[in-house]
Protein backbone atom coordinates (compact mmCIF):
# COMPACT_ATOMS: atom_id res chain seq x y z
CA UNK A 1 0.00 0.00 0.00
CA UNK A 2 1.28 3.45 -0.88
CA UNK A 3 1.24 5.76 2.11
CA UNK A 4 0.50 9.47 1.93
CA UNK A 5 1.06 12.23 4.47
CA UNK A 6 -0.59 15.62 4.82
CA UNK A 7 1.43 18.19 6.77
CA UNK A 8 -0.56 21.09 8.18
CA UNK A 9 0.06 24.19 10.24
CA UNK A 10 -2.78 24.83 12.67
CA UNK A 11 -2.24 26.72 15.90
CA UNK A 12 -5.24 25.05 17.51
CA UNK A 13 -4.06 21.49 18.18
CA UNK A 14 -7.63 20.44 19.00
CA UNK A 15 -8.75 21.38 15.49
CA UNK A 16 -5.80 19.49 14.00
CA UNK A 17 -6.64 16.44 16.09
CA UNK A 18 -10.32 16.58 15.09
CA UNK A 19 -9.33 16.84 11.43
CA UNK A 20 -7.07 13.77 11.70
CA UNK A 21 -9.84 11.90 13.54
CA UNK A 22 -12.33 12.82 10.84
CA UNK A 23 -9.96 11.54 8.17
CA UNK A 24 -9.59 8.24 10.06
CA UNK A 25 -13.36 7.97 10.52
CA UNK A 26 -13.99 8.37 6.79
CA UNK A 27 -11.39 5.68 6.15
CA UNK A 28 -13.08 3.28 8.54
CA UNK A 29 -16.54 3.94 7.07
CA UNK A 30 -15.39 3.34 3.51
CA UNK A 31 -12.76 0.71 4.29
CA UNK A 32 -10.18 2.78 2.43
CA UNK A 33 -6.89 4.25 3.59
CA UNK A 34 -7.19 8.05 3.84
CA UNK A 35 -3.59 8.96 4.59
CA UNK A 36 -1.87 10.28 7.66
CA UNK A 37 -1.41 13.73 9.16
CA UNK A 38 1.36 15.70 10.85
CA UNK A 39 0.64 19.14 12.28
CA UNK A 40 2.87 22.03 13.32
CA UNK A 41 1.38 24.85 15.40
CA UNK A 42 2.97 27.61 13.31
CA UNK A 43 4.75 27.99 9.97
CA UNK A 44 7.82 28.89 12.04
CA UNK A 45 7.69 25.50 13.80
CA UNK A 46 7.36 23.84 10.40
CA UNK A 47 10.46 25.58 9.03
CA UNK A 48 12.51 24.92 12.19
CA UNK A 49 11.86 21.18 11.91
CA UNK A 50 11.82 20.81 8.13
CA UNK A 51 14.92 22.61 6.89
CA UNK A 52 16.07 22.58 3.26
CA UNK A 53 18.65 19.87 4.08
CA UNK A 54 15.98 17.71 5.70
CA UNK A 55 13.64 18.17 2.71
CA UNK A 56 16.50 17.07 0.46
CA UNK A 57 16.89 13.94 2.59
CA UNK A 58 13.19 13.14 2.36
CA UNK A 59 13.23 13.71 -1.39
CA UNK A 60 16.23 11.41 -1.82
CA UNK A 61 14.67 8.74 0.40
CA UNK A 62 11.21 8.61 -1.21
CA UNK A 63 11.01 5.35 -3.11
CA UNK A 64 14.69 4.53 -2.44
CA UNK A 65 14.05 1.60 -0.10
CA UNK A 66 16.50 1.05 2.75
CA UNK A 67 19.48 3.41 2.73
CA UNK A 68 22.22 3.63 5.35
CA UNK A 69 23.24 6.98 6.84
CA UNK A 70 26.71 6.85 5.26
CA UNK A 71 25.25 6.11 1.83
CA UNK A 72 22.67 8.88 2.25
CA UNK A 73 25.45 11.30 3.20
CA UNK A 74 27.38 10.27 0.07
CA UNK A 75 24.32 10.73 -2.15
CA UNK A 76 23.63 14.17 -0.69
CA UNK A 77 27.27 15.27 -0.56
CA UNK A 78 26.96 15.99 3.16
CA UNK A 79 28.90 15.19 6.32
CA UNK A 80 27.74 11.87 7.81
CA UNK A 81 27.49 13.31 11.33
CA UNK A 82 25.09 16.05 10.18
CA UNK A 83 23.07 13.57 8.10
CA UNK A 84 22.79 11.35 11.18
CA UNK A 85 21.51 14.32 13.26
CA UNK A 86 18.95 15.30 10.62
CA UNK A 87 17.88 11.67 10.17
CA UNK A 88 17.29 11.34 13.92
CA UNK A 89 15.07 14.44 13.84
CA UNK A 90 13.09 13.11 10.87
CA UNK A 91 12.67 9.70 12.53
CA UNK A 92 11.33 11.46 15.63
CA UNK A 93 8.79 13.31 13.47
CA UNK A 94 7.82 10.08 11.71
CA UNK A 95 8.91 11.23 8.25
CA UNK A 96 11.62 8.57 8.14
CA UNK A 97 11.72 5.18 9.82
CA UNK A 98 14.51 2.82 10.79
CA UNK A 99 14.54 -0.70 9.41
CA UNK A 100 15.53 -3.70 11.54
CA UNK A 101 19.07 -3.35 10.21
CA UNK A 102 19.20 0.33 11.25
CA UNK A 103 18.94 1.71 7.72
CA UNK A 104 16.54 4.55 6.90
CA UNK A 105 13.27 4.24 4.98
CA UNK A 106 10.81 6.92 3.87
CA UNK A 107 7.40 5.24 4.15
CA UNK A 108 5.54 7.93 2.19
CA UNK A 109 5.19 8.05 -1.56
CA UNK A 110 3.10 11.24 -1.40
CA UNK A 111 3.69 14.16 0.98
CA UNK A 112 1.39 17.19 0.75
CA UNK A 113 1.93 20.42 2.69
CA UNK A 114 -1.13 22.52 3.52
CA UNK A 115 -0.12 25.81 5.11
CA UNK A 116 -2.20 28.92 5.76
CA UNK A 117 -1.16 32.25 7.21
CA UNK A 118 -4.02 34.50 8.24
CA UNK A 119 -3.76 37.91 9.84
CA UNK A 120 -5.16 37.75 13.33
CA UNK A 121 -7.94 40.14 14.23
CA UNK A 122 -6.82 43.06 16.37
Amino acid sequence: MERKLIITTKSDWKTALRSAGSMASVGLQHGKYQGEALNFETPGDFFVHLTPNRWAMISEMQGAGEVGVRELGRRLGRDVKRVHEDAAALVELGLLQRSESGALICPYTDIHVDMHMVKKAA
